[in-house]
């Protein structure tokens, strides 16, 4: 390693006169070695300077999809980046997009910031569908320690499903701390004409967008794309200041749109079936370590043997894993650019997925609509917006096909890849998005950073508990930043999470409170090895996660004391953190 120091290290030249100066020569030269090699020892161990930050966020993905995680599907940068960082095994999202996405922006809890359910309003502070005023963003609390944020993807953090939605943009990228920003509002739609797209703080379209016009549109492409665009163009107006960048891709999200190229790659790779590819997945899991024996495996509730179209099941996961490997290609492209501006060393990089894989049974009805032999109806002027999560035609007039049978992947398809094989992409973790059981909260986390991770650590696994408000306090540790008490004359809310930096040079991390969440009256909290969680209106159960983590064995009834102590911590959590009442997000009428 080159030290400030080891160019002025050289052995004089020796003339024969100063032989006799030989020996105090040579003592000086060992003395000189021992001196770099101390000094190498420093620089390896001393603290990085503060670095840029890229914020990596999937949607819908299961925790073994990716390679390094146990999954098939080939992830070749995803897995560089692991074996040249580190991989947390339990690291924890909030089970749904949208309160994921507050929680990471904010460090704070979901309904802290106002979003502990969906962009709708329901009337109590912790559900008013949108980021409140007492919370800051990631853009807006690095920007004192002289940041320049950017944004790029799924936003869906505030209502963006209509044009009349659309017209408040005080929550919109722009005015919540970043200075580009290139995505969507709303939370879904098509990968081919994305609804509710943005460029910085107006509303375009894919057809009159006149910066951006590819040959072909593929919104994973297209958030990359943008992501590397910022980034030069930072590093061309504002060479000197650090920069976050947050990209939140749509994949693997329904609807199963995918490039044909990338289908192609896993054409009869899923013939087999869930349990087949489910089994594989385990062993190479427990190879990898992140299985322990003492797990037991919960039974599938979807059967191969059961399913009548095996074409159109197998087709789904084909084009399902096609939109992951798009992703990871995607990835690489955003790692390519940090490396050509050599940006790369000193970025910390983090990926990481917004809540377990979705069972949702989106354009899987019993009716399929067969191709008509014609668009049929009028094209969409190149002005005219999608809204909504399904959108009724495509650009050139082609009516949207749904149901079972219908082989996804066009722009006229819109459909979900079902139960069976979001079994498969949670191996070996029980029930899926929306739930707090840990198919719902657990997520890969990857932490790339070439001068904060010691070369002795690259490559290992971190076991500790981590969650979604830790990244905010992680970002602020890194770039020296202070936590605001206050912005735009409104309190904040104290800053709930723990930083991660002691887990990069393997040092426990320190945490205060337990782990803790709520969803759709799904709740969890973790203290240590132990797991309190209960479904809404169910019973606490209770796990013991050090010997279950796949919690299949509830202890519940023989642990009363500890039930009711870690009950009434959630309880206090809940009660001040804008969770109560419990059922709040059902309500179909919201107060002003």
């Amino acid at each position: 390693m080159q030290t400030p120091y080891s160019s002025h290290h050289r052995l004089p030249h020796a003339s024969p006169r100063a032989a006799d100066r030989l020996p105090s020569l040579l003592a000086a030269l060992f003395a000189c070695l021992l001196l770099h090699g101390a000094f190498d020892a420093v620089a390896e161990s001393s603290p990085a300077p503060r670095p840029n930050i890229v914020l990596i966020l999937s949607d819908d993905m299961g925790y073994s999809d990716i390679g390094c995680y146990g999954g098939e599907i080939d992830t070749p940068h995803l897995d560089a980046l692991a074996k040249e960082g580190l991989r947390f095994t339990q690291f924890y999202n909030t089970a749904r997009c949208c309160p994921t996405r507050a929680s990471l922006l904010t460090g704070l809890h979901p309904h802290q910031a106002g979003v502990g359910h969906m962009m709708e309003n329901r009337g109590h502070d912790g559900y008013r569908g949108r980021l409140n005023r007492q919370c800051v963003t990631l853009g807006e609390a690095l920007a004192p320690a002289g940041y320049r944020s950017y944004a790029v993807g799924k936003w869906h953090v505030t209502p963006g499903q209509n044009r009349e939605a659309l017209r408040d943009t005080s929550n919109w990228p722009l005015n919540r701390g970043f200075q580009r920003f290139y995505g969507t509002i709303h939370g879904a739609g098509s990968y081919f004409d994305p609804s509710a797209l943005v460029r910085d703080d107006r509303l375009i379209t894919v057809a009159n967008d006149s910066e951006y016009r590819p040959d072909f549109y593929y919104y994973t492409d297209a958030i990359a794309d943008h992501a590397v665009r910022f980034l030069r163009d930072h590093q061309q107006s504002h060479p000197g200041q650090p920069f976050l960048l947050y990209t939140a891709f749509t994949a693997a999200h329904w609807p199963l749109h995918a490039k044909d190229s990338d289908i192609a790659k896993y054409r009869g790779q899923y013939d087999a079936g869930y349990e087949a590819v489910r089994s594989a997945r385990w062993k190479k899991m427990r190879r990898l370590g992140l299985i322990d024996r003492r797990w037991s495996s919960n039974s599938p509730t979807e059967r191969w043997a059961s399913v009548q179209d095996k074409t159109f099941e197998s087709r789904c996961m084909e084009v399902y894993a096609a939109q992951v490997d798009s992703l990871d290609q995607a990835i690489g492209r955003i790692v390519d650019g940090l490396r050509d501006l050599h940006q790369l060393d000193n970025t910390l990089l983090v990926y990481l997925q917004d809540n377990g894989a979705c069972a949702e049974l989106i354009g899987r009805g019993p009716h399929p609509k067969t191709r008509a032999a014609s668009p049929g109806l009028p094209p969409m002027s190149a002005d005219e917006s999608q809204f909504g999560s399904i959108p009724k035609q495509t650009r050139d007039g082609w009516p949207v096909r749904q149901g079972l049978g219908v082989l996804p992947s066009g722009p006229d398809t819109y459909l979900s890849y079902g139960r069976g094989w979001a079994e498969v992409s949670n191996t070996p973790y029980r029930e899926f998005k929306h739930w707090t059981h840990e198919g719902g909260i657990s997520t890969p986390m990857i932490v790339h950073w070439p001068a904060g991770i010691p070369r002795a650590r690259r490559g290992h696994w971190v076991n500790e508990p981590g969650q979604l408000v830790d990244i905010m306090a992680t970002c602020l540790d890194l770039a020296g930043a202070e936590y605001p008490r206050t912005h735009r004359g409104e309190p904040i809310i104290p800053l709930e999470g723990s930083s991660l930096r002691p887990a990069f040079v393997g040092k426990p991390i320190p945490r205060i409170h337990p782990l803790v969440w709520e969803h759709e009256g799904n709740r969890a909290i973790r203290d240590g090895r132990w797991k309190l969680v209960a479904k809404e209106n169910q019973p606490w159960e209770l796990y013991d996660l050090r010997v279950d983590r796949t919690e299949t064995r509830d202890l519940a009834s023989t642990h009363p004391r500890r039930v009711s102590e870690m009950a009434a911590q959630w309880e206090a959590w809940a009660a001040r953190a804008n969770v109560l009442p419990l059922g709040a997000w059902r309500r179909t009428e919201a107060s002003p």
